[in-house]
């Protein structure tokens, strides 16, 4: 946007609203599927993991914003707990694969199941069909932001 178009006063307070409550909203459903055993970090890995053949650390640790240090060490935790598998490059040797095992699989699927259970259990218990039918119009809105 160019220094000279000025941004109206609504344009700035839905920008405000928006982020705090996604903010918030985003929290909330993480929590409605923590897991005692992982932390979110490694939750966030095995969910990027899914549905993919097989990725290496560095690309996780760009994917994720970590140091590949940071994601080694992550790896390596999840792998002793079954979760994922790390098994050669069929076309580097040199490199490891990253692949969800079938727990890690499962894990993942309870986890979305969860969260999913919380979000429509508290639209059902907290909001009128008419606030419902109100969000799924604001998310069309609000998809349409994430558009180039």
């Amino acid at each position: 946007m160019s220094e000279n178009q000025s941004l109206s006063p609504s344009a700035i307070q839905a920008s405000r609203e928006v982020r705090a409550v996604i903010s918030r909203l985003r929290r909330r459903i993480l929590k409605a599927s923590e897991v005692e055993d992982i932390t979110l970090g490694q939750a966030s890995v095995l969910a990027r993991l899914s549905g993919k053949g097989g990725v290496t650390a560095s690309e996780l640790a760009a994917a994720e914003g970590v140091r590949h240090q940071s994601m080694t060490a992550t790896v390596a935790s999840l792998a002793s707990m079954g979760l994922l598998e790390r098994r050669p490059d069929p076309d580097d040797g040199r490199r490891l694969l990253i692949t969800l095992t079938q727990e890690g699989q499962r894990r993942v699927e309870e986890g979305r199941q969860a969260r999913t259970e919380w979000l429509a259990g508290q639209l059902q218990d907290k909001c009128t069909e008419e606030e419902r039918r109100a969000v799924i119009t604001t998310m069309a809105v609000l998809e349409r932001l994430t558009r180039d």
